[in-house]
């Protein structure tokens, strides 16, 4: 049975492996940056809560792709998330990351995206398949994040669900955002063949008919991880 001296032995040459300290580091600095900046955006210039924290939710969904590219391990990407949770519980009650939290409605969309980041890199990443945890998480940053700014500013055609108003311009950038991201990621991994452009659309159209369901931020949770198991299936059909 291991002991607590094995599990440090093991953490410690976790660490000390080549990609794992330089990767955390750099992960590490993308979103301080990026948290520094929402901030910065909100209180010193007066941003609407709702742009920075599209600011910080497009731009942490890169961490996958940085994940990926330094090939950090899935252990890291869940302990980091168990991590992100907690601030964002906290944040949600104490109000320390106004430029997040601050939109005038109950949502739990920071917590929802911040365990479906680490459930993505948890299991796509241990099954060798980071190319599904990026779609997934890709199509929720840029997506959504697209979705709910091009919505608010030029939606004119209004449909509500689940009590949420939501308008077919953003639905429909939705929509286009997923294909974008779904077709770069698989065509970067599988070439840019039929499959890759049936898979992207079949991504694209799931992930908008989820994201139409965001009450509680419920989406954040529903569409990175809908979007990554739709791709799953597909590609073991077609590819």
């Amino acid at each position: 049975m291991p002991t607590d001296s094995d599990l440090l032995t093991w953490i410690a040459r976790e660490l000390l492996a080549p990609t794992v300290l330089p990767g955390i580091a750099i992960v590490g600095g993308w979103l301080a940056l990026l948290l520094g900046l929402a901030e910065w955006l909100y209180r010193s210039q007066h941003l609407p809560a709702e742009l920075s924290r599209k600011l910080v939710h497009i731009g942490t969904g890169h961490v996958v792709l940085l994940a990926w590219w330094l090939d950090i391990p899935a252990w890291v990407g869940i302990a980091a998330a168990i991590v992100a949770a907690a601030i964002a519980i906290t944040s949600h009650w104490l109000a320390i990351l106004p430029s997040v939290n601050s939109i005038g409605r109950e949502s739990w969309g920071t917590l929802f995206y911040a365990i479906s980041i680490g459930v993505s890199i948890g299991w796509f990443f241990a099954h060798n398949q980071p190319h599904l945890a990026a779609i997934g998480i890709g199509v929720m940053a840029w997506g959504d994040g697209l979705a709910a700014i091009i919505g608010q500013k030029f939606g004119q055609h209004r449909y509500s669900v689940w009590g949420m108003s939501k308008s077919w311009e953003g639905s429909l950038t939705m929509f286009v955002a997923s294909f974008v991201v779904s077709v770069l990621v698989f065509g970067f991994v599988a070439g840019f063949l039929w499959p890759t452009w049936a898979i992207a659309a079949s991504v694209a159209t799931i992930a908008t008919a989820l994201e139409a369901f965001s009450k509680w931020g419920i989406d954040n949770l529903t569409v990175p991880l809908g979007s990554a198991i739709v791709a799953l299936y597909l590609q073991t059909l077609w590819l």
